[in-house]
Parts: C-alpha cells; sequence; structure tokens
C-alpha cells in the first residue's frame, strides 16, 4: 500500500507557472505507476499524464500541448509535474494516483488506480 500527500498548489495568472510535488510513503515507491487527474468544478475527472515505475514510459494527455513536463523521482518516492503557459482552463484540483499494473493499458482511466492522494487546488486567474 502507498500513501500520496500532494503539495505545490495556489493561485496564479494566465501565463505563469506551477510545479506539483506529490509524495508517497509506505511500499517501495518504485514499484509503482503514478499518474496526475485533475477535477474542475461540475466537470470529471480528467486525465493528465501517467509515469510507468521505470519512468521508461510517460504518456500525456492531449490538452497538454507540451505546456506540462511530468517526472519521478524514485529515491525520493516523489513524482513531479511542471505546469507552464497556464490558462484559467487548467483551474482545477489536482491528485496524485498511483495503482501497480505496470503498463500503458488504461493509464488514462482513472478507476485503474488504487491509490489517490486528496488533492492540491490550481487556480489560474485572467
Amino acid at each position: 500500500q502507498v500513501q500520496l500527500v500532494e503539495s505545490g498548489g495556489g493561485l496564479v495568472q494566465a501565463g505563469d507557472s506551477l510545479r506539483l510535488s506529490c509524495a508517497a510513503s509506505g511500499r517501495a515507491f518504485g514499484t509503482y505507476t503514478v499518474a496526475w487527474f485533475r477535477q474542475a468544478p461540475g466537470k470529471e475527472r480528467e486525465f493528465v499524464v501517467a509515469l510507468l515505475r521505470s519512468g521508461s514510459s510517460t504518456y500525456y494527455a492531449d490538452f497538454v500541448k507540451g505546456r506540462f513536463a511530468a517526472a519521478r523521482d524514485n529515491a525520493k518516492s516523489t513524482v513531479y509535474l511542471e505546469m507552464h503557459s497556464l490558462e484559467p482552463e487548467d483551474t482545477a484540483i489536482y491528485y496524485c494516483a498511483a495503482r501497480e499494473t505496470n503498463t500503458g493499458s488504461a493509464v488514462s482511466f482513472s478507476g485503474s488506480y488504487a491509490y489517490w492522494g486528496q488533492g492540491t487546488q490550481v487556480t489560474v486567474s485572467s
């Protein structure tokens, strides 16, 4: 089992950058596939990015369009999400998630992740 805690959210202006972190504790972090999802008010939870446990493959949602970059540091049990050129449409609660399956199958499906953090709020003003 793994516990996840997100941090780094806040209020920024359009065009700004922000870096989110997700710190994990519990079982060996390196054995999990980790992902970021987000949920805007009144909308479904949306896939952002997933990283396989080895870091060899990273899957991004189409809307990222090169603005976001994710990385993991297994030695620090932490995954990061760098967000640039933020837009008001990026306003959401950002969640970190983890699962034991280490393939690219269904990485964008939130139901395939067993472990979730509490989320961190990102608000982008225009």
